[in-house]
């Protein structure tokens, strides 16, 4: 999703889904063969964006919006590379706003991050949206759904309304200027490298950079 098309995004935020493997052109093995291409696969940050992973670590953001087409086809395929990624590898994702209008979406994610739920219904809030058709982009909306998901409503709330919440998307925001993130799915390498994509492509690029941080240090 590009920023000039998310009030579309948002507007069109309960059409169904094309398909979690849509629009994936490359197969793994053509990927590697072809090999990353600084300019083309990905952009090489001019000034490096601190990270908060420990030394020894390489983090990779996930720049992404619950109301993104996008990025709920490359979900199932980003959360089985998070199963197999090294130990050596930092997994954080960044709920994106290019606009007020993401915000609420922000902290839904945010939420659910705080209360140990993203494994419950991270997934479950993409398969709202874009199968069932539930506008989850206003903060009674989101409420009302995470609540019928069996969470305590009063706790979920003083926790999307909470300032700590506000802070956290906030920080998503800088992360997203600092990448200069322009549409979603995207991943930020280290501080060092940005790369937009949705399907296996993406993940052996981002593989390839991981190990060019990793020899480098």
């Amino acid at each position: 999703m590009q920023r000039r098309d998310f009030s579309r995004s948002l507007l069109a935020a309960g059409t169904a889904a094309v398909g979690a493997a849509g629009g994936l052109a490359f197969t793994p093995a053509l990927a590697q063969r072809i090999g990353p291409k600084e300019g083309t696969d990905f952009v090489r940050i001019a000034k490096p964006v601190p990270v908060d992973s420990p030394a020894g670590q390489v983090e990779v953001l996930e720049f992404f919006a619950y109301s993104c087409i996008h990025c709920f086809n490359f979900e199932p395929a980003f959360e089985e590379w998070i199963q197999k990624k090294p130990a050596h590898v930092t997994v954080k994702r960044v709920p994106v706003a290019f606009s007020p209008a993401f915000v609420p979406m922000q902290r839904l994610y945010y939420s659910l991050e705080a209360m140990n739920l993203v494994d419950k219904l991270h997934a479950k809030a993409f398969e709202a949206i874009h199968t069932e058709r539930l506008p989850l982009t206003t903060a009674p909306v989101i409420i009302d759904w995470v609540a019928k998901q069996g969470v305590d409503r009063a706790k979920f709330t003083e926790m999307f309304n909470s300032g700590a919440t506000g802070q956290k998307a906030q920080r998503a925001a800088q992360l997203q200027d600092a990448y200069g993130v322009e549409g979603t799915p995207a991943l930020g390498i280290a501080g060092r490298y940005y790369l937009q994509g949705q399907g296996p492509r993406t993940l052996v690029v981002a593989n390839a950079l991981i190990a060019e941080v990793r020899a480098k240090g």
